[in-house]
């Protein structure tokens, strides 16, 4: 018989591995459920809440314990049914298991599979974990919202959170010895007479000690008098404001909707975009989005024509880029903001503009933007604007990043990927 013996020292006989685990399987479920909820959803419900079931088989913490292996025997006491040494066989069909499957049965035990629902919050924070945007920088200290406290020496007013002991000790012992020197210095005379009048026997110097002795009493009360501490002596930490760093950004959501896109491809650019939507909104307080869409013309629209406006056309997609260039220029100045681009296409754009939008992205572009995400949605081959871009992909993979979505199901995984947190980054929220 195996005898097996954990001495790893962990609180409550718990190994600390194991239940690391434990909880990474649970998250595991949890993330699985949330993306199952996002393929599954529509674009106006993909925030809310979800139920989340973590089956029965990972419900226990896992243990050392002895297998099935070898002969085992067994004795029960018995009852009125069954004598010593009956078999008794498992309930057929898998009735009584709880799990669901099978017929079923009067008899058995079993355990039901672990349901819970999350919120909206909780939803979200599964949905973006391990997401930022990339090579984002502090920028300018114009318009700052972000302070940071510093000390800045001392003051004579402040808060009682804010008080100096050391420093109000320290002025108090400072003005006792201030008010108090000449009285002290007049004291230490007096006692000089007093000692050579005590020891003189002429009564006339006696007399005189006597009322030294009380000049000297007079004196003492008087320092006496004056306060161990005093709101004067009273120093607190003055704490200045200190305008940090913004990490401003803005994002461009550039949307195709030409008529090469089909409804099918249109929503899962649009539930793309709404991903996006969400998760700067809920990681970062200082975070601008701009929308346009484009077929032969591009025009910057607000959120909701971005979503449900119908227009439709042929394809330039340099135009888009060039209107987000102008915007750029107009009102993001690059070394004040962090630039963003998300651009969604079917990739099928006109023959010679393909060219043009590269030269656009790496002469205007890419010099000023901090990433650049491009998704290509599509069931079918990739098309010319795939291939072009390719080659800035690999000139520029820090910053330029690109993405094929074939069906629902890819739009949550390329999502993640292209603003998957990186190693080493600093800057958030």
């Amino acid at each position: 018989m195996s005898l097996i013996i954990d001495r790893r020292l962990n609180g409550k006989k718990k190994s600390t591995v194991n239940r690391q685990r434990f909880l990474k399987r649970y998250r595991h479920h949890v993330k699985a459920a949330v993306q199952d909820a996002i393929d599954q959803r529509s674009i106006t419900d993909v925030d809310s809440g979800s139920d989340i079931t973590i089956p029965r088989k990972d419900l226990s913490e896992p243990f050392f314990h002895h297998g099935q292996g070898g002969h085992h025997g067994h004795v029960h006491p018995g009852n009125h049914e069954f004598h010593r040494g009956d078999r008794i066989q498992r309930p057929p069909g898998g009735g009584g298991q709880g799990s669901g499957d099978g017929q079923a049965s009067d008899r058995g035990e079993g355990a039901d599979e672990f349901v819970f629902q999350i919120n909206r919050d909780e939803f979200l924070e599964y949905l973006f974990d391990d997401l930022e945007l990339p090579n984002l920088l502090r920028k300018e200290l114009k318009d700052s919202t972000d302070y940071q406290l510093k000390r800045a020496g001392f003051t004579t007013a402040g808060s009682p959170d804010r008080l100096n002991i050391v420093r109000s000790l320290r002025a108090a012992h400072a003005r006792r010895i201030a008010l108090s020197g000449k009285d002290r210095k007049v004291i230490r005379t007096l006692k000089r007479r007093l000692r050579e009048m005590e020891v003189s026997p002429d009564p006339v110097d006696q007399q005189q000690a006597t009322l030294l002795r009380e000049e000297i009493k007079s004196l003492n009360r008087k320092l006496k008098r004056l306060p161990f501490i005093d709101d004067f002596d009273l120093r607190f930490n003055n704490m200045t404001r200190v305008p940090l760093p913004s990490s401003k950004a803005v994002m461009f959501c550039v949307m195709d909707v030409s008529g090469s896109m089909t409804q099918e491809i249109k929503d899962m650019a649009k539930r793309f975009f709404l991903l996006l939507y969400l998760f700067l909104e809920r990681n970062y307080e200082a975070v601008e989005v701009v929308f346009i869409r484009h077929h032969s013309e591009a025009r910057e629209c607000d959120e909701h024509d971005f979503f449900y406006a119908r227009e439709t056309g042929g394809t330039i997609v340099s135009k888009a880029l060039l209107l987000t260039h102008d915007i750029i220029q107009q009102r993001y100045p690059p070394g004040q903001w962090n630039i963003y681009i998300a651009q969604a296409s079917d990739g099928d754009n006109w023959g010679e503009d393909s060219s043009t939008c590269t030269n656009i992205i790496l002469d205007k572009l890419l010099p000023v933007c901090q990433y650049f995400a491009y998704v290509e949605i599509t069931d079918q081959q990739h098309q010319n604007l795939w291939y072009e871009y390719a080659t800035i992909a690999e000139s520029y993979p820090d910053h330029f990043a690109m993405q094929h979505i074939r069906s629902y199901l890819d739009i949550y995984p390329t999502f993640r990927r292209l603003f998957e947190k990186k190693e080493g980054s600093h800057v958030g929220r």
